[in-house]
């Protein structure tokens, strides 16, 4: 930047700019010198893979992918392709781009990360552990696996991979939060509100950065407390936001609220099938409507028969839901007598 404000021209100066401003998160200076860049006549073709990836981290997915094809073939194209398809909903492209991946670090990661967004946990930690055995300085990479062992509910398990890395690392502000949740999921809201404290007490810049995530959490470990002022300028920026404003709305007996902040979600994840089910049988209860119960019988009949939930305690709740609104009773005791 000094260089070029007293007008010394060097070779790859706004390539460093753009490359410096994407790697400290300030994507829209990114941006702004990679599209400076894609309009001049000497513009070299890698210019676009890297705009591509600006596009990416600011949500503007057609934009990125229309970049991404523009740019010549590369590891780092397919990556973005691969992760694009997958926001895209694209199976067809998704495996395309997956059959191009190699048996490299990066590549292994982007497939990894794509195993936990499908809620592919187990897949995701088999490949983090195998990266680690031979990189044992990849520290965050235990992070990554903490993260899994706490979608998976082994939550006194994320906590012994997590420290691993806050003994390195004892300020990482997803770290901290990550351990702060696996102390409400063990033991109860004030004992995660403790652990943030020692972050919101810090002024350090990864604080900054995970501002957003502390104030949805500190909502969810105070039980709903400031929900309506915190959670709903966050739905559409962390996804739990919305799930727990559908929550919070449930609890007021606000049931048309709830259902109008969900009904248009499509649900991956179990958590969302059981909330749109609960969603659609209290409204079904509400307006004594036959179609809403039906679609909360469907949903948590889905979740109670998948492989992965079945032998679950919500999986087998989600069955005994499934009976009650079927008015089989004695099925229903059957599996609440089996999670007891």
């Amino acid at each position: 930047k000094f260089k070029r404000h007293v007008g010394e021209q060097e070779e790859d100066a706004d390539l460093w700019i753009g490359y410096s401003a994407f790697h400290l998160g300030d994507y829209k200076r990114a941006l702004e010198e990679y599209e400076a860049l894609t309009k001049q006549p000497a513009c070299n073709p890698d210019v676009w893979v890297n705009l591509a990836c600006t596009y990416f981290f600011l949500g503007m997915y057609t934009q990125a992918e229309q970049a991404a094809l523009k740019a010549p073939k590369s590891r780092l194209q397919n990556r973005l392709l691969f992760h694009l398809a997958h926001k895209f909903s694209d199976e067809k492209k998704l495996m395309s781009s997956h059959q191009n991946l190699q048996d490299i670090t990066e590549d292994q990661l982007s497939l990894a990360s794509i195993h936990y967004m499908r809620s592919h946990y187990q897949e995701a930690i088999d490949i983090y552990k195998r990266i680690l055995l031979d990189n044992r300085e990849y520290l965050a990479l235990n992070v990554y696996v903490a993260l899994c062992y706490y979608k998976l509910d082994y939550y006194d398990v994320s906590q012994e991979v997590l420290a691993v890395y806050l003994q390195q690392v004892p300020d990482s502000t997803i770290a901290l939060n990550l351990k702060a949740c696996n102390h409400f999921r063990l033991y109860n809201g004030k004992a995660a509100e403790a652990e943030l404290k020692n972050l919101t007490d810090s002024a350090s810049s990864s604080f900054e950065f995970g501002k957003e995530l502390i104030k949805h959490n500190l909502v969810v470990f105070r039980g709903g407390e400031g929900a309506l002022q915190v959670l709903p300028p966050l739905v559409d920026v962390i996804p739990e936001a919305r799930l727990n404003l559908v929550i919070y709305y449930l609890r007021q007996d606000d049931v048309q609220e709830a259902y109008n902040l969900i009904k248009d979600l499509e649900p991956t994840a179990p958590q969302e099938y059981i909330l749109k089910g609960v969603v659609n049988a209290a409204l079904g209860q509400e307006m004594g409507s036959r179609d809403h119960l039906k679609i909360a019988q469907q949903f948590f009949q889905l979740v109670g028969e998948s492989a992965s939930e079945c032998d679950t305690i919500p999986g087998r709740q989600c069955m005994s839901s499934c009976f009650f609104l079927l008015r089989q009773f004695g099925n229903v005791l059957i599996y609440l007598n089996s999670v007891k």
